[in-house]
């Protein structure tokens, strides 16, 4: 297969995480490798592709052939290893190797809201299960990433669907190579390397993430398939994110969430709610994005966030329907410094909404304009014994 750049970029990619060659690859692997080259998830050629799926959320990529970081097209594969051997490889495994699920350190995060917090609790190693909820788009899952990679903690990061159910989480058997093996999943990885397991958009999950409950009581896991009982090591704790408190959705901005099982819920210890950041916080976050996008405006960072502040108002007041997020105000940054144009970069932000709402976001970004516009007209000094402005104001207040 010939190559495009950006698919040689990510098949580079998978050299230079210290994944080995010659075996099938995870989807949270590709997803991990995705992340280190600024995608959110693995390539569509990968993973639509059905000739390359060995298994269920199982993949192969022969042009991957180690570390030269060089694509060749796809050679005769080596013996296939034991089945065991080959379980063990699919999850970074082998010969007692295993690859870093740490994540990388972002240089432009700045730490707010829960950081201190959850950092806090990974670094003291007990097993505390905690429910970070908020609204979407303010840093929930960044924040645990960065407090993972500031405690030197793998990070087993599950994003949760309608569809995830036992055999994603805890493991199934799956065809590789023509043998039939039982692959462990995430939440098992994640118990016996005493990671940090972290379930993200929870409440999109249906009642089949009951089989977690064992494990948010820190008592380990029964494997009904392999007849194993798996026993967290020190230093396993869970993490979970959602947009709600677990109530399901009542105003249709988070569809398909759920009502979650109150019991369920009862087996974190804590629940912590995140809200946006300060104006101030936020505007340090976006001067960060700035400078590694390489354009930096701090005026227009200052307007954007005063914006953001207007329109979470108005959404509370519910004269508006859609809120600006964080996300949204670093995507208008990384706009801004392709496009070197303001109303270009906002305009493509806005592009998502339906026309009402857009025209609600720029009214309140006109009005910004206008706010910031009063603020740079000087008041002339009152000299004294000048009635000048005291004539004024008895005409306005006539």
């Amino acid at each position: 297969m010939n190559l495009s750049k950006k698919q040689q970029n990510f098949v580079d990619a998978m050299s230079n995480s210290g994944l080995l060659p010659n075996r099938y690859y995870s989807r949270s692997e590709l997803n991990m490798v995705a992340e280190t080259i600024g995608m959110k998830y693995a390539p569509a050629w990968i993973v639509q592709d059905s000739s390359r799926r060995m298994g269920r959320g199982v993949f192969d990529v022969p042009e991957f052939q180690g570390d030269t970081g060089v694509a060749t097209p796809a050679a005769t594969p080596a013996a296939a290893p034991a089945a065991k051997q080959e379980v063990s490889a699919i999850m970074g495994l082998t010969g007692g190797e295993r690859m870093s699920l740490v994540p990388n350190t972002m240089s432009d995060y700045v730490p707010w809201g829960h950081y201190k917090n959850i950092a806090t609790i990974l670094a003291s190693g007990q097993f505390a299960p905690v429910f970070v909820t908020g609204l979407s788009g303010n840093g929930k899952t960044t924040m645990i990433e960065q407090a993972c990679a500031k405690s030197k903690r793998d990070c087993y990061r599950v994003n949760i669907t309608q569809e995830t159910d036992e055999d994603d989480l805890i493991g199934g058997f799956r065809l590789l190579k023509g043998e039939t093996a039982f692959v462990y999943g995430p939440v098992v990885e994640a118990m016996k390397r005493g990671g940090v397991l972290l379930l993200d958009e929870i409440d999109l999950g249906s009642s089949k993430i009951m089989c977690l409950q064992p494990v948010l009581e820190g008592k380990g896991v029964f494997i009904k398939k392999t007849g194993e009982w798996i026993t967290p090591a020190k230093g396993f704790t869970v993490v979970a994110t959602a947009n709600t408190k677990g109530k399901g959705d009542t105003d249709g901005r988070f569809v398909g969430t759920n009502v979650m099982n109150e019991a369920f819920l009862d087996r974190f210890d804590w629940t912590m709610e995140q809200n946006y950041a300060t104006r101030k916080t936020e505007t340090k976050i976006l001067i960060k994005k700035m400078e590694k996008f390489g354009k930096v405006d701090r005026d227009f960072a200052d307007y954007l966030t005063r914006w953001a502040e207007i329109t979470r108002k108005a959404y509370m007041e519910g004269a508006i329907d859609e809120i600006i997020t964080t996300r949204r105000l670093e995507n208008i940054c990384k706009a801004f410094s392709i496009f070197d144009d303001r109303a270009t970069s906002v305009d493509l932000a806005l592009a998502r909404f339906d026309e009402d709402t857009q025209q609600a976001f720029r009214n309140l970004y006109d009005k910004v304009d206008d706010t910031m516009r009063a603020e740079e007209i000087p008041t002339p000094p009152v000299e004294e014994g000048d009635n000048t402005a005291s004539v004024s104001d008895t005409a306005l207040n006539a």
